[in-house]
């Protein structure tokens, strides 16, 4: 059994990674780290260099971890730039580091990716062949921290029973309480959160528009286009960077359709489209990724209903358990998403700065907890589930 390294995912045998790819998770699916790729949207320039950890036993794969050498703390969504100016500070280099995550994406998923049949011993020593791996990695490149991010809680004993320290942030979750309709989850909020969800969908059914979900072989190209179009919109009104490029969205658009739903909003007059919703999904999961419109649309409750109402809609439709809607967004909670803990895993070589930045994460973690005590007293359900 060995660790190879590898630096493209076009260097990784494409049967293989098959078999490692996540049943729910798409955004460690071969198309979408190749678009990241093709795209350059991560590589050379990006402050992303991957390096794929594959770890096989006579040419078969039987596990695999994507890591990337980051000379920057952009586009990770777990904050770490107040301790990257105390090294600074204190005249050390925090860059590189090592960081396992989707470039650009605060979706929670697996980091060890490990064959489903592997049990027992033989999933033992592959996780740590990978985390070894890890290790002499950062050695050589000489980082000053391993991070992972937006790890599963399943995998948290993994992280924390080799040295990092978990640290809890928080998200706003949807999930499926086995609803047969829409009108099953407005039934189950509140009379208040209920009344407000229906009239914001009633105020903008006057407003003209026709909305689509198109998905599959209905997305084309010039799809693509209009979302990166949206895209560019949404970061230009909020000074934002714009981390991905057209060429990103066409590749994800061309080779992931089966995994992607865009919801379209179009002036039901003229069929010119106004705003758009992007996302992606796998298995049981839906993904909320991005959102835009045009000139800002000037229709109310239009992004509402294009980023949860119309994504609820689908979720529920297919079956599926659980829809994230992406990073932040306190507003989500009278909607129906209830705060959600996070955590992500950080292993510091520094001994001194490993000291601050572990009590610093131990202070967060009980500041979190305050306040998601705050916000069960907000609870939108009707009977809400208090284990």
């Amino acid at each position: 059994m060995r660790v190879e390294r590898l630096f493209s995912i076009e260097d990784v045998n494409e049967a293989a990674w098959r078999t490692l790819e996540p049943p729910d998770f798409p955004f460690f699916d071969r198309e979408f780290l190749r678009a990241l790729e093709r795209s350059r949207s991560v590589g050379v320039g990006s402050g992303w260099s991957p390096v794929y950890l594959v770890c096989e036993d006579e040419g078969r794969a039987l596990g695999a971890l994507c890591l990337y050498l980051k000379t920057d703390s952009y586009g990770e969504y777990i904050f770490d730039w107040e301790w990257a100016r105390a090294y600074q500070e204190h005249g050390f280099p925090y860059y590189p580091k090592l960081v396992s995550a989707v470039p650009f994406t605060p979706a929670n998923g697996p980091k060890l990716l490990l064959r489903p049949e592997l049990g027992g011993e033989d999933r033992a020593a592959v996780t740590q062949a990978l985390f070894d791996a890890i290790g002499a990695l950062g050695e050589e490149a000489g980082v000053s921290s391993s991070h992972a991010l937006f790890v599963p809680e399943w995998e948290l004993e993994e992280f924390s029973k080799r040295g990092f320290k978990i640290r809890h942030s928080m998200q706003f979750h949807w999930c499926n309480r086995g609803y047969g309709d829409f009108s099953d989850y407005l039934s189950a909020l509140e009379g208040k959160r209920r009344r407000q969800v229906a009239r914001e969908r009633r105020q903008l059914a006057g407003e003209g528009l026709e909305i689509e979900h198109l998905t599959g072989e209905a997305l084309l190209p010039q799809h693509a286009a209009l979302m990166y179009r949206f895209y560019l919109a949404t970061l230009d009104g909020k000074w934002g960077v714009p981390y991905l490029n057209e060429a990103f969205f066409s590749e994800v658009f061309r080779t992931m359709g089966d995994r992607i739903l865009l919801i379209l909003a179009r002036d039901a007059l003229t069929r010119h489209p106004v705003a758009g919703a992007l996302n992606f999904f796998k298995g049981r999961t839906l993904y909320g990724r991005y959102w835009g419109a045009e000139n800002g649309a000037g229709r109310r409750n239009l992004h509402f209903e294009l980023c949860y109402y119309q994504a609820i809609e689908f979720a529920i439709a297919r079956g599926m358990t659980l829809f994230e809607a992406g990073a932040q967004g306190e507003h989500k909670l009278a909607r129906g998403f209830l705060p959600t803990l996070t955590y992500s895993a950080h292993e510091i070589q520094h001994p001194a700065f490993k000291r601050a930045i572990e009590h610093y994460i131990d202070e967060e973690r009980a500041m979190l907890a305050s306040a998601l005590k705050e916000y069960a007293r907000h609870d939108p359900y009707k009977n809400p589930d208090k284990s």
